[in-house]
């Protein structure tokens, strides 16, 4: 537990204890995607310093919520990855990220989109009672780029770019408003925001199947 604690014999302030720390909660973020290396860690979370980083890995791995382990040979490369304990934060991550999501509006200066950052947003706005016919998509926001696989009614994510992907979306923050419905995918296309290469039709099943919260904020 951090030094700073505040003091309450209280479920919700000693979890705050544990990972209420800047940056604490982005790091479990990105380690909801899988095992990382340090230098993974530290590429994902723009402006980390390194130390900062090193803290909070200490300070987690202390509470139990992260662990690390080397790699098998040839690799031998240290990963850091959440405990058992640590991968019960998923969903409380997932629905605060949504729930945060209704105030995001538009970037402002200096705020970059990640590819954790939008592995955990397809994550938590995955319909699963839309999934029909299996479908892949990658998505390009800036320079992070994803993809996911949707197929028996279950949601396959990753980083990096898709061979064979049936469609391929490259947008701004319309494409956040798509997927909360405050436009149309015909007026996201006509703005020369969003673009796609394939099957039109794919874009319709893309809002479908990946649905964020109204926005609470106006789009600027």
């Amino acid at each position: 537990m951090t030094s700073r604690s505040y003091g309450q014999y209280c479920g919700l302030a000693y979890a705050l204890d544990l990972v209420g720390e800047r940056w604490a909660l982005l790091i479990i973020r990105d380690l909801i995607m899988g095992p990382k290396r340090f230098s993974d860690l530290n590429r994902g979370l723009p402006g980390i310093p390194s130390n900062v980083l090193t803290a909070r890995l200490k300070e987690l791995e202390q509470n139990g919520i992260v662990g690390r382990r080397v790699l098998p040979r040839p690799d031998g490369s240290v990963v850091y990855e959440l405990t058992e304990y640590g991968q019960e934060l998923e969903e409380i991550v997932l629905r605060l990220g949504l729930w945060g999501a209704r105030s995001l509006g538009d970037p402002r200066d200096g705020e970059l989109p990640t590819a954790g950052a939008l592995l955990v947003a397809l994550r938590a706005s995955f319909q699963p009672e839309a999934a029909g016919k299996s479908v892949s998509f990658e998505v390009h926001i800036g320079e992070a780029v994803v993809h996911a696989r949707v197929a028996g009614g279950a949601l396959e994510t990753g980083e990096g770019p898709l061979e064979g992907a049936d469609l391929v979306l490259a947008g701004d923050a319309t494409l956040r408003r798509y997927m909360s419905a405050e436009v149309t995918a015909d007026e996201a296309l006509k703005s020369g925001r969003v673009a796609i290469t394939g099957d039109r039709r794919l874009l319709d099943r893309f809002g479908e199947l990946f649905r964020l919260p109204p926005s609470v904020v106006a789009a600027s």
